[in-house]
């Protein structure tokens, strides 16, 4: 554990050194779709993927940077998902790019840097390093949501993402002084153990947890903490949307594995009530508010806080009754529904983005009126992704609620209980707006006759996504035994 063990983070090395080179290279491009650029960017993050995958399958747990970093199931299978995520986005944005003066080389570079500091995060193995990837990811995150610099809703988007990320940043690394105050350690395993002893500071460390969780609340786009997440959502240029709400949610989801389950489960008493208000009050606000938009991307946004506050439910059932019989299934369920999540979202906006067209971006949901009678198919594939944010069966959606009431209830305890029976209520209750766009698609006169058209690798990768969504509704058990075993052997670790 002491030694550098580069092996552990080639994957790493190799995103830095061909983001750095893919950098060079766009210097000398001259062609304007940045064919060269984009290639060379895809290839990148296809070998990026692949290796991460080829490393889950080993099933190995390694310590590289004398401890600082851990490589194990867990942030293989997540940054490989991350990896396919950022391919999926990049093929959905080039077109739309293309006709909005978007598509340079900045696109591609700071998309490779974002996945880079997703990658950090989901193998950080200590306090400093969670940070370096954060700021890493937010950074290039803040530069993208304003490469249209002209246009000026894209550009107040970040100045607020920005601000609000930075106050996010900021108490996330204020609980992080205070944990290591009380410890003495930035090494997660090392405040593990200094938990697990009996340290007297617990009222500082309590106090630590709060700044912690609320720092991991904004990331994830929680309520009270979501207010970035409309306006930066409705504001941001669609793709740099979807950047933004499909691999970060993965890198959340593993640092509040990584701080509040490997780091600091001897306080799990204490965030795991604060986790339990965080999702009832994401899965009220979220699904309430979302009724009342008009805008698609506000809307999606509204529903990204409400399948927060489901996910972190999922959160809230690792240790009951001081014992952690229940873990391995309750935060297995929450990256199933983690994942699930972002494979639908890359459909949801990838439609958004498909269907916008020079001058005018398809942001309002009578911009879908008559989709089916334009493109039958487009509008199946889309009745299929709202269907799977809805919970409806036969998609992937249902699963991942399943997964997460399965877990509630498996503890046998009564609170547990009603909290399930309450996110079932409330899910029906934000069934109706999901509903609303496929009554739009299928029952409302096109206000544009035109048939839809598509680049063929975008018609592809949109058909392949909605297939994904079908398929792992009809056949989840892969994909749940997949989640199951990284978190096994985190856990284990």
């Amino acid at each position: 554990m002491n030694d550098m063990n580069w092996l552990a983070i080639y994957p790493e090395i190799l995103l830095l050194a061909m983001g750095c080179l893919v950098a060079l290279v766009d210097l000398w491009v001259t062609d304007e779709q940045r064919r060269p650029t984009y290639w060379l960017t895809q290839l990148t993050l296809v070998v990026v993927g692949a290796m991460h995958f080829s490393y889950f399958n080993a099933g190995l747990t390694t310590y590289a940077m004398q401890g600082m970093v851990v490589a194990d199931p867990m942030g293989h299978l997540l940054a490989g998902f991350a990896s396919l995520a950022t391919i999926v986005t990049l093929v959905y944005a080039r077109p739309y790019a293309g006709v909005r003066e978007m598509l340079k080389g900045e696109l591609f570079i700071l998309s490779l840097f974002t996945l880079l500091g997703i990658n950090v995060m989901l193998s950080a193995n200590n306090f400093l390093v969670i940070y370096l990837g954060l700021e890493l990811m937010s950074l290039s995150l803040y530069a993208l949501v304003a490469l249209r610099r002209d246009h000026s809703v894209a550009t107040e988007a970040a100045m607020k993402y920005f601000v609000l990320g930075a106050l996010a940043s900021g108490f996330l690394l204020y609980g992080l002084s205070m944990m290591y105050g009380a410890t003495g350690s930035l090494s997660i395993p090392k405040v593990f153990d200094v938990i697990s002893q009996g340290v007297p500071n617990h009222s500082v460390l309590v106090f630590g947890v709060v700044f912690v969780v609320a720092g991991l609340a904004f990331k994830l786009g929680a309520a009270p903490f979501h207010m970035w997440v409309p306006d930066v959502y409705q504001g941001a240029p669609t793709p740099i949307t979807l950047l933004i709400g499909a691999a970060p949610k993965l890198a959340s989801f593993a640092i509040a594995v990584r701080l509040l389950v490997e780091g600091m489960i001897g306080l799990a008493v204490d965030w795991q009530q604060m986790l339990v208000v965080l999702a009832v009050v994401s899965l009220l606000i979220g699904n309430l508010a979302a009724i009342a938009q008009t805008n698609l991307k506000r809307m999606l946004a509204y529903s990204t806080i409400a399948q927060m506050g489901f996910m972190l439910l999922g959160m809230t059932s690792g240790v009951v009754n001081n014992n952690t019989l229940s873990a391995a299934n309750a935060y297995s369920s929450a990256m199933f529904y983690a994942v699930t999540y972002v494979m639908t979202t890359l459909g949801t906006f990838g439609m958004i983005i498909l269907l916008a067209r020079q001058g005018h971006e398809a942001e309002e949901i009578k911009d879908l009126a008559g989709l089916a009678k334009r493109s039958p198919w487009f509008a199946l594939v889309m009745t299929l992704f709202m269907f799977s944010l809805a919970g409806i069966p036969p998609t992937v959606g249902f699963y991942g609620k399943l997964a997460v009431l399965q877990a509630l209830v498996a503890t046998g305890v009564s609170f547990y209980l009603w909290l399930a029976v309450f996110a079932v209520v409330i899910s029906l209750v934000g069934a109706f707006y999901y509903l609303r766009v496929i009554k739009v698609m299928f029952f409302d006169e096109p206000t544009d006759t035109t048939p839809l058209t598509a680049p063929s690798d975008v018609r592809v990768v949109m058909s392949l996504n909605g297939a994904a969504v079908l398929v792992f509704g009809l056949l989840p058990g892969g994909l749940m035994a997949l989640c199951a075993q990284a978190i096994v052997k985190a856990l284990a670790t």
